[in-house]
Protein backbone atom coordinates (compact mmCIF):
# COMPACT_ATOMS: atom_id res chain seq x y z
CA UNK A 1 0.00 0.00 0.00
CA UNK A 2 1.35 3.40 -0.98
CA UNK A 3 1.95 6.16 1.51
CA UNK A 4 -0.88 8.28 0.05
CA UNK A 5 -3.35 5.39 0.34
CA UNK A 6 -2.32 4.74 3.96
CA UNK A 7 -2.72 8.43 4.76
CA UNK A 8 -6.19 8.40 3.15
CA UNK A 9 -7.22 5.39 5.26
CA UNK A 10 -5.94 7.13 8.39
CA UNK A 11 -7.89 10.29 7.59
CA UNK A 12 -11.05 8.24 7.00
CA UNK A 13 -10.61 6.43 10.32
CA UNK A 14 -10.04 9.71 12.19
CA UNK A 15 -13.08 11.23 10.49
CA UNK A 16 -15.28 8.34 11.59
CA UNK A 17 -13.93 8.56 15.16
CA UNK A 18 -14.54 12.30 15.21
CA UNK A 19 -18.09 11.82 13.93
CA UNK A 20 -18.74 9.14 16.56
CA UNK A 21 -17.43 11.41 19.31
CA UNK A 22 -19.61 14.29 18.15
CA UNK A 23 -22.67 12.03 18.08
CA UNK A 24 -21.90 10.78 21.59
CA UNK A 25 -21.50 14.34 22.91
CA UNK A 26 -24.77 15.30 21.22
CA UNK A 27 -26.63 12.45 22.92
CA UNK A 28 -25.05 13.28 26.29
CA UNK A 29 -25.99 16.94 25.91
CA UNK A 30 -29.56 16.00 25.01
CA UNK A 31 -29.80 13.66 28.01
CA UNK A 32 -28.36 16.33 30.29
CA UNK A 33 -30.90 18.84 29.07
CA UNK A 34 -33.81 16.45 29.63
CA UNK A 35 -32.56 15.69 33.14
CA UNK A 36 -31.76 19.24 34.23
CA UNK A 37 -34.74 21.06 32.68
CA UNK A 38 -37.31 19.90 35.31
CA UNK A 39 -35.01 21.10 38.10
CA UNK A 40 -34.54 24.46 36.43
CA UNK A 41 -38.30 24.77 35.94
CA UNK A 42 -38.90 23.91 39.60
CA UNK A 43 -36.39 26.52 40.80
CA UNK A 44 -37.75 29.11 38.40
CA UNK A 45 -41.35 28.53 39.54
CA UNK A 46 -40.36 29.01 43.18
CA UNK A 47 -39.41 32.61 42.34
CA UNK A 48 -42.51 33.38 40.25
CA UNK A 49 -45.63 35.24 41.26
CA UNK A 50 -49.08 33.67 41.05
CA UNK A 51 -49.76 35.42 37.75
CA UNK A 52 -46.75 33.75 36.12
CA UNK A 53 -47.17 30.22 37.41
CA UNK A 54 -48.47 28.95 34.06
CA UNK A 55 -46.09 31.06 32.02
CA UNK A 56 -43.91 29.20 29.52
CA UNK A 57 -40.95 31.46 30.26
CA UNK A 58 -38.20 29.81 32.28
CA UNK A 59 -36.95 33.15 33.64
CA UNK A 60 -39.51 34.98 35.82
CA UNK A 61 -40.19 38.58 34.83
CA UNK A 62 -40.32 39.58 38.49
CA UNK A 63 -38.32 37.63 41.07
CA UNK A 64 -40.10 37.34 44.41
CA UNK A 65 -39.08 35.82 47.74
CA UNK A 66 -42.64 35.79 49.07
CA UNK A 67 -43.02 32.09 48.34
CA UNK A 68 -40.12 31.20 50.64
CA UNK A 69 -41.46 33.48 53.36
CA UNK A 70 -44.90 31.91 53.07
CA UNK A 71 -43.68 28.32 53.25
CA UNK A 72 -41.52 29.00 56.31
CA UNK A 73 -44.18 30.98 58.16
CA UNK A 74 -47.40 29.32 57.01
CA UNK A 75 -46.48 25.61 56.93
CA UNK A 76 -44.66 23.09 59.19
CA UNK A 77 -41.90 22.86 56.56
CA UNK A 78 -39.08 23.97 58.94
CA UNK A 79 -40.06 21.16 61.33
CA UNK A 80 -40.14 18.64 58.48
CA UNK A 81 -36.70 19.77 57.38
CA UNK A 82 -35.30 19.42 60.91
CA UNK A 83 -36.86 15.95 61.20
CA UNK A 84 -35.27 14.83 57.94
CA UNK A 85 -31.93 16.31 58.92
CA UNK A 86 -32.00 14.63 62.34
CA UNK A 87 -32.94 11.24 60.91
CA UNK A 88 -30.41 11.45 58.06
CA UNK A 89 -27.51 12.51 60.30
CA UNK A 90 -28.17 9.85 62.96
CA UNK A 91 -28.60 7.12 60.33
CA UNK A 92 -25.42 8.18 58.53
CA UNK A 93 -23.33 8.15 61.71
CA UNK A 94 -24.76 4.81 62.81
CA UNK A 95 -24.22 3.14 59.44
CA UNK A 96 -20.65 4.42 59.15
CA UNK A 97 -19.74 3.20 62.64
CA UNK A 98 -21.36 -0.24 62.59
CA UNK A 99 -20.71 -1.04 58.93
CA UNK A 100 -17.04 -0.06 59.07
CA UNK A 101 -16.42 -2.16 62.17
CA UNK A 102 -18.27 -5.15 60.71
CA UNK A 103 -16.51 -4.80 57.37
CA UNK A 104 -13.12 -4.60 59.08
CA UNK A 105 -13.80 -7.74 61.12
CA UNK A 106 -15.02 -9.71 58.11
CA UNK A 107 -12.05 -8.59 56.01
CA UNK A 108 -9.13 -8.91 58.42
CA UNK A 109 -10.10 -11.56 60.99
CA UNK A 110 -10.45 -15.31 60.60
CA UNK A 111 -13.07 -17.14 62.61
CA UNK A 112 -15.51 -20.00 62.22
CA UNK A 113 -18.60 -19.18 60.16
CA UNK A 114 -17.27 -15.91 58.69
CA UNK A 115 -18.31 -16.74 55.14
CA UNK A 116 -21.75 -17.88 56.27
CA UNK A 117 -22.27 -14.60 58.13
CA UNK A 118 -21.16 -12.59 55.11
CA UNK A 119 -23.49 -14.52 52.79
CA UNK A 120 -26.39 -13.96 55.20
CA UNK A 121 -25.63 -10.23 55.24
CA UNK A 122 -25.53 -10.12 51.44
CA UNK A 123 -28.81 -12.02 51.25
CA UNK A 124 -30.55 -9.10 52.95
CA UNK A 125 -29.89 -7.06 49.80
CA UNK A 126 -32.09 -9.44 47.83
CA UNK A 127 -35.17 -8.87 49.99
CA UNK A 128 -37.45 -6.08 48.68
CA UNK A 129 -38.20 -3.30 51.13
CA UNK A 130 -41.94 -3.86 50.70
CA UNK A 131 -41.59 -7.35 52.24
CA UNK A 132 -39.92 -5.92 55.34
CA UNK A 133 -42.52 -3.28 56.15
CA UNK A 134 -44.82 -5.59 58.12
CA UNK A 135 -42.00 -7.02 60.34
CA UNK A 136 -40.67 -3.49 60.88
CA UNK A 137 -44.14 -2.32 61.83
CA UNK A 138 -44.62 -5.16 64.32
CA UNK A 139 -41.23 -4.50 65.92
CA UNK A 140 -41.86 -0.77 66.08
CA UNK A 141 -45.31 -1.17 67.65
CA UNK A 142 -43.94 -3.68 70.17
CA UNK A 143 -41.30 -1.19 71.37
CA UNK A 144 -43.59 1.86 71.32
CA UNK A 145 -41.87 3.27 68.25
CA UNK A 146 -44.97 4.59 66.51
CA UNK A 147 -44.68 8.27 65.59
CA UNK A 148 -41.20 8.58 67.14
CA UNK A 149 -37.71 9.21 65.85
CA UNK A 150 -36.70 5.74 67.02
CA UNK A 151 -39.44 4.19 64.90
CA UNK A 152 -38.28 6.07 61.81
CA UNK A 153 -34.61 5.35 62.42
CA UNK A 154 -34.22 1.72 63.43
CA UNK A 155 -34.55 0.04 59.98
CA UNK A 156 -31.67 2.15 58.67
CA UNK A 157 -29.20 2.01 61.55
CA UNK A 158 -27.10 -0.62 59.78
CA UNK A 159 -26.84 -1.47 56.08
CA UNK A 160 -25.94 -4.68 54.29
CA UNK A 161 -24.65 -2.72 51.32
CA UNK A 162 -22.47 -0.63 53.63
CA UNK A 163 -20.94 -3.74 55.16
CA UNK A 164 -20.18 -5.11 51.71
CA UNK A 165 -18.66 -1.79 50.61
CA UNK A 166 -16.44 -1.45 53.67
CA UNK A 167 -15.38 -5.10 53.54
CA UNK A 168 -14.22 -4.72 49.95
CA UNK A 169 -12.15 -1.67 50.83
CA UNK A 170 -10.76 -3.19 54.02
CA UNK A 171 -9.58 -6.23 52.07
CA UNK A 172 -7.48 -3.95 49.87
CA UNK A 173 -5.41 -2.90 52.89
CA UNK A 174 -2.07 -4.76 53.14
CA UNK A 175 -2.19 -7.17 56.05
CA UNK A 176 1.56 -6.69 56.54
CA UNK A 177 0.92 -3.07 57.56
CA UNK A 178 -1.58 -4.14 60.20
CA UNK A 179 0.73 -6.90 61.46
CA UNK A 180 3.56 -4.38 61.79
CA UNK A 181 1.31 -2.21 63.97
CA UNK A 182 0.50 -5.23 66.14
CA UNK A 183 4.21 -6.01 66.55
CA UNK A 184 4.75 -2.41 67.68
CA UNK A 185 2.19 -2.99 70.42
CA UNK A 186 -0.80 -1.14 69.00
CA UNK A 187 -4.19 -2.53 69.99
CA UNK A 188 -6.89 -3.56 67.55
CA UNK A 189 -8.97 -0.44 68.14
CA UNK A 190 -5.91 1.71 67.56
CA UNK A 191 -5.12 -0.15 64.33
CA UNK A 192 -8.69 0.28 63.17
CA UNK A 193 -8.99 3.98 64.02
CA UNK A 194 -5.46 5.18 63.22
CA UNK A 195 -4.51 2.99 60.25
CA UNK A 196 -7.51 1.30 58.61
CA UNK A 197 -10.01 4.16 58.73
CA UNK A 198 -7.71 6.86 57.24
CA UNK A 199 -6.74 4.53 54.38
CA UNK A 200 -10.36 3.86 53.38
CA UNK A 201 -11.48 7.49 53.47
CA UNK A 202 -13.05 7.32 49.96
CA UNK A 203 -15.24 4.43 51.09
CA UNK A 204 -16.33 6.42 54.14
CA UNK A 205 -17.23 9.41 52.00
CA UNK A 206 -19.19 7.21 49.59
CA UNK A 207 -21.05 5.43 52.36
CA UNK A 208 -21.87 8.69 54.15
CA UNK A 209 -23.26 10.34 51.03
CA UNK A 210 -25.30 7.35 49.88
CA UNK A 211 -26.72 6.79 53.37
CA UNK A 212 -27.59 10.45 53.80
CA UNK A 213 -29.32 10.54 50.40
CA UNK A 214 -31.27 7.38 51.14
CA UNK A 215 -32.42 8.59 54.56
CA UNK A 216 -33.27 12.06 53.30
CA UNK A 217 -35.39 10.72 50.42
CA UNK A 218 -37.00 7.84 52.32
CA UNK A 219 -40.77 7.94 51.89
CA UNK A 220 -42.60 4.62 52.36
CA UNK A 221 -41.47 3.78 55.88
CA UNK A 222 -41.78 7.30 57.37
CA UNK A 223 -45.23 7.54 55.77
CA UNK A 224 -46.34 4.38 57.59
CA UNK A 225 -44.71 5.00 60.96
CA UNK A 226 -45.57 8.69 61.42
CA UNK A 227 -49.05 9.79 62.43
CA UNK A 228 -48.82 13.53 63.15
CA UNK A 229 -47.61 16.44 61.05
CA UNK A 230 -44.95 17.29 63.63
CA UNK A 231 -43.14 13.99 62.93
CA UNK A 232 -43.32 14.12 59.12
CA UNK A 233 -40.10 14.11 57.17
CA UNK A 234 -39.77 16.25 54.05
CA UNK A 235 -40.94 13.61 51.50
CA UNK A 236 -43.98 12.74 53.61
CA UNK A 237 -44.74 16.35 54.43
CA UNK A 238 -44.50 17.46 50.81
CA UNK A 239 -46.75 14.59 49.70
CA UNK A 240 -49.29 15.57 52.36
CA UNK A 241 -49.01 19.22 51.36
CA UNK A 242 -49.42 18.35 47.66
CA UNK A 243 -52.56 16.31 48.33
CA UNK A 244 -54.17 19.40 49.84
CA UNK A 245 -53.25 21.72 46.96
CA UNK A 246 -56.44 23.40 45.79
CA UNK A 247 -55.25 26.59 44.11
CA UNK A 248 -52.21 27.99 42.33
CA UNK A 249 -50.71 29.44 45.52
CA UNK A 250 -50.29 25.93 46.91
CA UNK A 251 -48.50 24.78 43.77
CA UNK A 252 -46.08 27.69 43.96
CA UNK A 253 -45.29 26.70 47.55
CA UNK A 254 -44.95 23.06 46.51
CA UNK A 255 -42.26 24.06 44.01
CA UNK A 256 -40.63 26.21 46.67
CA UNK A 257 -40.60 23.35 49.16
CA UNK A 258 -39.24 20.95 46.55
CA UNK A 259 -36.45 23.41 45.76
CA UNK A 260 -35.52 23.70 49.43
CA UNK A 261 -35.63 19.92 49.88
CA UNK A 262 -33.12 19.20 47.10
CA UNK A 263 -30.81 22.10 47.95
CA UNK A 264 -28.95 20.29 50.80
CA UNK A 265 -28.43 17.26 48.56
CA UNK A 266 -27.00 19.36 45.76
CA UNK A 267 -24.62 21.12 48.16
CA UNK A 268 -23.59 17.77 49.67
CA UNK A 269 -22.85 16.25 46.27
CA UNK A 270 -20.92 19.31 45.04
CA UNK A 271 -18.74 19.23 48.15
CA UNK A 272 -17.99 15.50 48.03
CA UNK A 273 -18.39 14.53 44.38
CA UNK A 274 -14.71 13.61 43.98
CA UNK A 275 -14.83 11.28 46.97
CA UNK A 276 -18.03 9.54 45.93
CA UNK A 277 -16.87 9.03 42.33
CA UNK A 278 -13.51 7.72 43.51
CA UNK A 279 -15.16 5.48 46.08
CA UNK A 280 -17.63 3.93 43.65
CA UNK A 281 -14.99 3.56 40.92
CA UNK A 282 -12.60 1.66 43.16
CA UNK A 283 -15.15 -0.54 44.97
CA UNK A 284 -14.05 -4.14 44.80
CA UNK A 285 -10.62 -3.37 43.31
CA UNK A 286 -7.49 -4.56 45.07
Amino acid sequence: MSRSAAWADTRTTLRWKHSGSMFSYLLLTLGLGLMVFPFLWMISTSFKTLDEIYSLSLIPSKVTWDNYTAIFQGTPFPRWMLNSLYVAVIATVSVCVFDSITGYILAKFTFWGKQVIFVLILSTLMVPTEMLIIPWYLVSSSFNGMDTYWGILFPGLISGFGIFLMKQFMESLPSELLDAARIDGMGEWGIFLRIAVPLVRPAFATLCILTFLGSWNSFIWPLIITQTEEMFTIPVGMAFFSSEAKDSSNWVQIMTGATLSVLPLIILFLCFQKQIIRGIATTGLK
